[in-house]
């Protein structure tokens, strides 16, 4: 049945309120336990939408959003672009957020999501693609690694009301 069938496409204004879901349960399920608790329950949707409303269609196009649907609903949202260290883009590619909302963990998406993202950073010609992940959240290192990036050594804190929160980056070489 086509309806069955995952379709990865760009995502549109009309899926912000979906992605602002999906991302902020996707915090707080996959972070519970990894980040304070009074962050996780702060996270709104609603100004998670509006965020993501207000960067709609701004930029120089480098950075692309991708929505995974499956008979009409949004499943999944990934992000990626340019590399950043610190303000500074740099010639590698960067997975800002790969996120699928709880009840599909395990079905796919988050890979399908993945591949995509890797796919359109080589074929735009970059060599390489890193991400972020938080250094306890052993369930997203696995998925990673499985999907051939590994830890380079490279460890930031972010912080989350208050408290430090390790990240580890990781990194891929892509093939165009």
């Amino acid at each position: 049945m086509d309806d069955d069938r995952l379709l990865i496409r760009p995502m549109t204004l009309a899926d912000c309120d979906r992605v602002a879901e999906i991302r902020v349960r996707g915090w707080q399920s996959a972070y519970q336990g990894l980040i304070p608790q009074s962050y996780l329950d702060a996270m709104s949707v609603a100004r998670d939408a509006e965020r993501h409303r207000a960067r709609f269609g701004q930029g120089d196009g480098s950075v692309v959003n991708l929505v995974a649907e499956r008979a009409g609903e949004v499943l999944g949202w990934a992000c990626h672009g340019p590399y950043r260290d610190g303000e500074v883009r740099t010639p590698d590619a960067e997975l800002y957020a790969v996120y699928v909302h709880p009840r599909h963990y395990g079905a796919g998406i988050g890979h399908a999501l993945l591949l995509e993202s890797l796919r359109h950073r080589a074929a735009v010609g970059h060599d390489r693609m890193f991400l972020w992940v938080l250094k306890d959240n052993s369930r997203a290192r696995r998925f990673y690694e499985r999907a051939g990036f590994a830890a380079d050594g490279t460890e930031e804190p972010f912080e989350a009301d208050g408290v430090p929160v390790a990240e580890v980056r990781y990194a891929r070489t892509l093939s165009a």
